[in-house]
């Protein structure tokens, strides 16, 4: 499978703090990927360097053969952050038509994301009124209403309730099926099972890189939280 994205020797600091240490990585073309670790872990740095917003000390990131950050990729990519990125102002369907048109894309498109991610019932609000979730949820929309080629999640089910979750990762699954590569970062450990790799990071190191089923025989042991702490003490990195 095609390499879509591709990290050598990132080394990111913030501040006097090194958040990521000569990081390497690479990941598959239209697959799910998960980036899992604790909060602190160097998750959002990592995703923020490959979107290009983010100063980088030294290292290299290419994305579909090109360095991240550059003009070609700006219409192949949907970055969804932490904190939601929509306008308050506006309802749910306007916030996703008014992203749908920075694709040239119209409204059946834009009213197709909003439905994807199980917004359509409040198609009319304002996002301002919208709980937390919700709000997230209308970031969503507007981060994949262009079929971008890479998706990038940011805790993209946090505050989400158990059966809205599931659908979200059916969705991403089924993104991926029709050639999108996603990368997601969660700090729950049960979310890794839905993933077809798995990056762990912890301290801005990485800690593994496979399947999540050679994730689980490495560590000898089914439960994924439990293995995810025997290769931090494996390699001597402090729990």
């Amino acid at each position: 499978m095609d390499t879509a994205i591709e990290v050598r020797d990132l080394v990111i600091e913030r501040g006097k703090r090194t958040v990521l240490h000569g990081f390497t990585c690479t990941i598959p073309r239209g697959s799910v990927t998960g980036l899992l670790g604790p909060s602190g872990s160097g998750k959002t740095t990592l995703m923020r360097a490959i979107v290009g917003v983010q100063i980088v000390k030294s290292g290299s990131i290419t994305v579909f053969g090109e360095p991240a950050g550059s003009a070609p990729l700006r219409h192949r990519m949907g970055y969804l952050t932490q904190a939601p990125s929509v306008y308050a102002d506006l309802t749910v369907r306007e916030n996703a038509r008014y992203f749908a048109a920075l694709y040239g894309l119209g409204a059946a498109e834009a009213d197709q994301a909003v439905a994807d991610v199980g917004l359509k019932k409040a198609a009319g609000q304002l996002v301002g009124t919208l709980s937390g979730g919700q709000r997230s949820r209308a970031s969503l929309a507007c981060a994949i209403v262009g079929n971008p080629d890479l998706v990038i999640l940011d805790e993209p089910t946090v505050g989400q309730d158990p059966v809205l979750r599931d659908e979200l990762w059916k969705r991403f699954q089924e993104m991926a099926a029709n050639g999108a590569t996603l990368l997601v970062s969660s700090h729950v450990m049960d979310e890794a099972a839905r993933c077809e790799r798995l990056l762990l990071i912890r301290e801005g190191r990485l800690i593994a890189d496979d399947t999540p089923a050679a994730v689980r025989a490495s560590a000898g042991t089914d439960d994924l939280d439990e293995a995810f702490l025997r290769l931090i003490r494996a390699q001597g990195v402090a729990a």
